[in-house]
């Protein structure tokens, strides 16, 4: 399976320090996360009583569960260790950053959710990027185009 990445937080946030974290599912959002029915594009990592939480994370209903369904978007406590859970604690007072989950992956048939602490973006900062891939692309296509003809012109 493949991971299941957040575009929107490399876009929007510095990623700053990643974290690897278990997160606890249901049977049957196990096997949504599974078949990739999840979209952490507006979800975001919050610090209640000592646990970490992922909020808003949307998880698909399974199709073919036979009993009631939990809500999509609920909350979901993250597995961390007590000291990783004090440095984020750490990091996040009196400073302008957030968590934000990064991608979800399966490691050992376990789910895991990497976390990042991240700084906001300012929109020069998001201009310069799309400018920085659109480059990317056209030297791509030029490169492409070099290579069909020196294909073509070869035999």
């Amino acid at each position: 399976m493949k991971p299941i990445v957040n575009k929107k937080a490399s876009f929007n946030y510095h990623l700053l320090d990643k974290l690897e974290a278990g997160i606890t599912l249901s049977g049957n959002e196990i096997k949504a996360v599974r078949a990739g029915k999840v979209a952490l594009d507006d979800s975001f990592v919050t610090v209640r009583n000592g646990e970490a939480i992922l909020a808003n994370a949307y998880i698909a209903p399974y199709e073919k569960a036979a009993f009631e369904r939990a809500d999509p978007r609920r909350d979901r406590k993250l597995l961390l260790h007590k000291k990783e859970i004090d440095y984020l604690i750490g990091k996040l007072s009196g400073s302008n950053l957030t968590i934000v989950p990064a991608r979800l992956y399966f490691k050992r048939n376990y789910a895991k959710l990497e976390v990042a602490l991240a700084a906001g973006k300012k929109k020069y900062d998001k201009r310069s990027a799309i400018k920085k891939k659109e480059q990317e692309r056209e030297a791509q296509a030029v490169l492409r185009e070099e290579k069909l003809k020196a294909q073509k012109e070869a035999p």
